[in-house]
C-alpha cells in the first residue's frame, strides 16, 4: 500500500486478509521515505555570520520577519513553511547597534523564534548561540545572586530548543545546566594556527587568571611556547587588579589569551603588568569580542601590537586597526552539517573541544 504526500512516499507492509471481515491489516511498522530539509535562519544579533554560514552550506537564509514594537516588545514570524525541517537559528545573545537590539532583546528574540518554530512543526530546532549570554553568572559569588546562565538554559529548553550549539563557553558547568544536548565548539585551534603562521620569536602565552590556566596551557602547547600566569583579583564587578606574574616574560613576546574581551579592563591591567615585568611586546587573543563600555580606550592605552578576535559577536563601529577578526563560519558550518546528518561533532576537533 503506497500513498504520496507532498512528494514523499509512505510504504506500508500489508498482512493477510482477515478471513472474518475481509479487511487487510497493516504490519507493525510504517516505512517512511523522504528527503530531510536543512534550514538556516538568522536573528538580528549577527546576521553577517548567519549569511556566511548559509553561503558555505549552499542554502539561502530562511525568511523571517523580526521587529521591535514601540513599547519594546519583540515580534517574529517565519515567512515560509518550516514544517518537518531541521531549523538552525543563528542568534548569539549579544547586542548589535546596527540592527538596534540589545543583548536582552537578542535573548528574547531567540526564545520567540524557537517557540514559533516549535509551533510551526519544525522537526528539530537547534539554537546556534556561538556567544552564550549571561555565561559569566554561572554560580553564586555572593548571597542572594541568581545563577543567570542556568536560567537562560531553562528558558531555551522551555521554549522548545532540541539542542544548543555554543562556542568557547565561559565555564564548563554551563553544559550541565541543560538536559538537552549541547555541542561545544572552540576557536582555539583557529587562533593557534594564526599565531603559528606569524612565527613570533620567544613566545610566552599568558593566562589572565587562574580560571583560564587550562586553556592557556593548551594554547601554549599548540604554538610551542612557554606559559605564564597572572594573579588577578576583582574588588568589584568589571574591575580587575593584577598583583604579579607567575613565570618568565622578560624580553619575550607575550600573548594574553582569554575566552572573551568585554570592557578590556582585565586585559589592560594584564598588559601593563606583563610590560612592567619586561615583556618586549604584547599581543592578545580571545574568541568573543563583547567590547562594551570604554573597551577601545582601554585597548589603546594597553599598547597591544595586535588583538585577534573572532566574529561570534559583530565588531561595533570605531574598532582600531590593530584588531584582527577571524571568522568562525567554517567551524560552525561543519558542525551544523554534522548535526544535520547525525554524524560525530567531536571529530571536528578530534575530541579536544572541552577546554576547561
Amino acid at each position: 500500500m503506497n500513498a504520496s504526500t507532498d512528494g514523499r512516499t509512505l510504504t506500508s507492509p500489508v498482512s493477510a486478509l482477515d478471513p472474518r471481515t475481509g479487511i487487510a491489516h497493516l504490519g507493525s511498522s510504517l516505512a517512511v521515505e523522504y528527503d530531510k530539509r536543512l534550514m538556516v535562519v538568522s536573528g538580528r544579533a549577527n546576521p553577517g555570520l548567519a549569511g556566511r554560514i548559509s553561503e558555505k552550506l549552499g542554502v539561502s537564509l530562511g525568511g523571517v520577519t523580526l521587529r521591535t514594537f514601540s513599547n519594546g516588545e519583540v515580534y517574529c514570524r517565519y515567512e515560509e513553511s518550516i514544517r518537518g525541517a531541521d531549523l538552525f537559528i543563528v542568534q548569539p545573545t549579544c547586542g548589535n547597534p546596527e540592527t538596534g537590539i540589545t543583548a536582552n532583546d537578542a535573548l528574547m528574540e531567540l526564545l520567540l523564534m524557537v517557540d514559533a518554530a516549535v509551533g510551526a512543526s519544525a522537526h528539530r530546532v537547534i539554537a546556534v548561540t556561538p556567544w552564550y549570554g549571561y555565561s559569566r553568572q554561572d554560580k553564586k559569588s555572593l548571597g542572594r545572586e541568581p545563577i543567570s546562565a542556568r536560567l537562560v538554559a531553562r528558558a531555551l529548553e522551555t521554549a522548545g530548543a532540541d539542542r544548543v550549539l555554543a562556542m568557547d563557553l565561559h565555564a564548563g558547568q554551563i553544559q550541565g545546566f541543560f538536559s538537552k544536548p549541547v555541542d561545544h565548539m572552540t576557536a582555539m585551534f583557529m587562533l593557534t594556527q594564526y599565531f603559528r603562521d606569524m612565527q613570533l620569536d620567544d613566545l610566552v602565552v599568558v593566562s589572565p587568571d587562574a580560571g583560564r590556566v587550562k586553556l592557556a596551557k593548551k594554547f601554549a602547547e599548540k604554538v610551542g611556547a612557554e606559559l605564564a600566569i597572572l594573579n588577578k583579583e576583582r574588588p568589584a564587578q568589571q574591575v580587575a587588579e593584577i598583583a604579579y606574574v607567575i613565570g618568565d616574560v622578560k624580553d619575550k613576546t607575550a600573548v594574553i589569551i582569554d575566552d572573551m574581551i568585554d570592557t578590556a579592563g582585565t586585559l589592560r591591567a594584564a598588559a601593563d603588568t606583563v610590560k612592567d615585568e619586561g615583556a618586549r611586546c604584547v599581543y592578545a587573543a580571545a574568541t568573543h569580542a563583547v567590547l562594551s563600555g570604554n573597551a577601545f580606550e582601554n585597548l589603546d592605552a594597553a599598547g597591544f601590537e595586535q588583538v585577534v578576535l573572532t566574529d561570534t559577536i559583530p565588531i561595533r563601529d570605531g574598532a582600531p586597526d590593530y584588531i584582527k577578526v577571524l571568522s568562525v563560519a567554517d567551524i560552525l558550518t561543519d558542525t551544523i552539517r554534522r548535526i544535520f546528518t547525525d554524524d560525530s561533532v567531536s571529530e571536528v576537533f578530534g575530541g579536544e573541544n572541552q577546554l576547561f
